[in-house]
This record gives structure tokens, sequence and C-alpha cells, in this order.
């Protein structure tokens, strides 16, 4: 097995989140793995540094220190402005190689993937993919990754730990943002980095952004199983009554019922809305996970027996099609006598 560029014995307690920005702030899932981050390290006594790559992006610090970074390295360089992964690969580097972190996070984001993939080539260690949770083993001090397959059905627990950094990346909506610290003080580490225009391979002209569906900020999901028949028709109707949004399992997505972007769950999206509604779904595990953080799970289904009463606040044993009806033409007749 090739060695990587340094080995754990070199290696700093220190855990790294890459600081992704989308329009001038961070992304959430940065944020989510600042907070995962500061939990993790705060039980082994390690250090939390957030990298911050970028142009003019200084002020952003700050808001890192709140989320439970301890220390910012921060690259602000012209050259990058734009997110080319040529060059922040390249820049990102010389800072690991300077840094020697232990452990590398990254959000798996359309940018995170395509800087991991080609670091952990570049740095001759492991990449554990699109993870649904994290552990620390303090002992050790080996990340354990936690990531699904087979639509969810086998959950892994991965390590690497003979190679460095150790490098996972993490869905957005995995882990709970905690509140910031407005007070809390670090340290600011400007790295001096090697970066000429030649090493920038692409340039962006133009920029359309698509205008996609964001379950994890709906306070409302109406989700929809194959006990609807793919009928998604009706819990569009029901989502818009009610300000929600709808979402799905895995078999309506695969059968084309609905956009996989709505999928919910472990190979999907991870929600945390105030109130989930769920229709004609059994209550597989790798779906279970995608709500079980709802602060209300109301749940329809024909089988008494099905998983997910047993996860639900509120459990009606009725076939969905006779609920979602009336349950319509009540919101309705609220909503018609409030604005009369």
């Amino acid at each position: 097995m090739v060695a990587s560029l340094y080995a754990p014995s070199e290696a700093k307690k220190a855990l790294w989140v890459f600081l992704e920005i989308e329009g001038g702030d961070f992304a959430g899932v940065s944020i989510e793995l600042l907070s995962k981050g500061r939990d993790l390290a705060g039980k082994a006594g390690w250090t939390v540094c957030g990298l911050l790559l970028g142009n003019d992006v200084s002020d952003l610090a700050n808001q890192a220190y709140s989320y439970g970074a301890d220390e910012v390295w921060l690259i602000d360089h012209p050259l990058l402005g734009e997110f080319d992964v040529c060059g922040y690969s390249h820049v990102t580097m010389q800072a690991i190689k300077v840094g020697k972190p232990s452990v590398f996070l990254l959000g798996a984001t359309p940018n995170g993937r395509d800087l991991a993939g080609r670091l952990a080539v570049r740095l001759r260690t492991g990449l554990n993919a699109d993870c649904t949770d994290l552990i620390l083993d303090e002992d050790r001090g080996v990340l354990i990754s936690e990531v699904t397959g087979f639509g969810g059905g086998v959950i892994a627990l991965l390590e690497s730990a003979e190679h460095c950094p150790q490098m996972s990346t993490v869905r957005p909506g995995v882990f709970v943002a905690n509140e910031p610290e407005d007070n809390r003080q670090g340290e600011l580490v400007n790295m001096k980095v090697k970066l000429k225009k030649a090493d920038i391979r692409s340039t962006v002209v133009e920029r359309h952004v698509g205008e996609g569906v964001d379950l994890t900020q709906a306070p409302v999901l109406i989700c929809g199983g194959r006990g609807i028949d793919g009928d998604f028709e009706i819990l569009r109707e029901l989502a818009a009554l009610v300000d929600g949004e709808v979402g799905a399992t895995r078999p309506p997505v695969d059968e084309g019922h609905i956009e996989r972007e709505r999928q919910v769950g472990q190979t999907g999206v991870v929600c945390r809305p105030k109130v989930a509604l769920n229709f004609g779904i059994s209550g597989a595990f790798h779906f279970i996970v995608g709500i079980q953080d709802a602060e209300t799970i109301i749940a329809i289904n024909t089988d008494p027996e099905a998983p997910i009463f047993e996860h639900a606040d509120y459990c009606i044993v009725e076939n969905a099609h006779k609920i979602l009806p009336e349950l319509i033409k009540v919101l309705r007749r609220e909503r018609e006598s409030i604005h009369a």
C-alpha cells in the first residue's frame, strides 16, 4: 500500500474543515461540519481548524470561530475568487503539508466532492465519501466514518488509520449546526502560498444557478412512499396548503414518479422539519434517518405493524387515499373561513 505524504506519527491532533463559500457566506454544510468537529475535538482535546480560501474573505473568520473553530487558516489570493479545483487543490496541498492535520472534512457538495477526490489522490490517502455519521476514537486518534450501501440496506464503518489526513465528505443536513457563540475568539493563521495564473485551468464566464428545492429548509415535509401508488399530485396539493415541501422514499423516485432531489433518507436528504407527515411509508431504517429529528412525526399506513409507527408521535392506521382528500378539504375550508 502506498504511504501518505506524512505518517500518522507526524500528524497533529487537529481536525480541519474546508470552509466552502456560497454567495459570499459559508455553505450550510461547512457550519454543520464545524459544529460536529467541535463536538468531536472537544471530547478528544484536539484543535479545530477552518481552512478558508478565497479573495478578500478574512471577515468570515469571526463567523468560523463562533461555530467552533480554534484556528482559521486563511489563504486569501486574487486568483481564488471563484472555485477552480486545480487552483484550490494546489493551495490546499500546500496548507496541509504545513499543518499536517489528522482529519480533514469537506461537504459532499459538487465543489467539495471535486476537491476531496483530487486531494485524496495527491496526498495518497483514503477518502470516505457521503458519510452519514462520524466518530472519533480518542484512544487511537482514528476517525470512524459511517457510510451506507445497497440503497441504505447496509451500514459500514470505515477507517483509514494508517493514512493521513483521514478524509471524509459529509452530505448537507446530516449534522445539526450549533448555536453560534458570538464572543468566541480564535487564532488567524495567514498562509502564504505559491499560486500563479497558469495553475488556474478554467475561467468562469457566466454563472447560472438552477432553482432546485432545498428540503432541509422546509418547516413542513409531506412524504409519500410506495403506498400512495405514485400519486404525488395530491401530496403537492396538501403541501401548498401548509406551506410545505414534498419528499419521497426511494421506490417512487426509482419508478420515476418524483424527482431524485426530493428523496429523503440516508441515500437522499436528511431533514429536520417542524412537522413530517408520512403517507404510505412502511418506515425502513434508511428512510427514518431522514426524518427522525423532526419535532413532530405523523404516520399514515394501512399496516398496524409498520415500523414507522415506532418512530411517530401520531399514528393513523388507514389508507392514505382516504385520509388525503378529507384532510385537504378541511384545510381548504379553514383557509376560506380565515380569508372570508
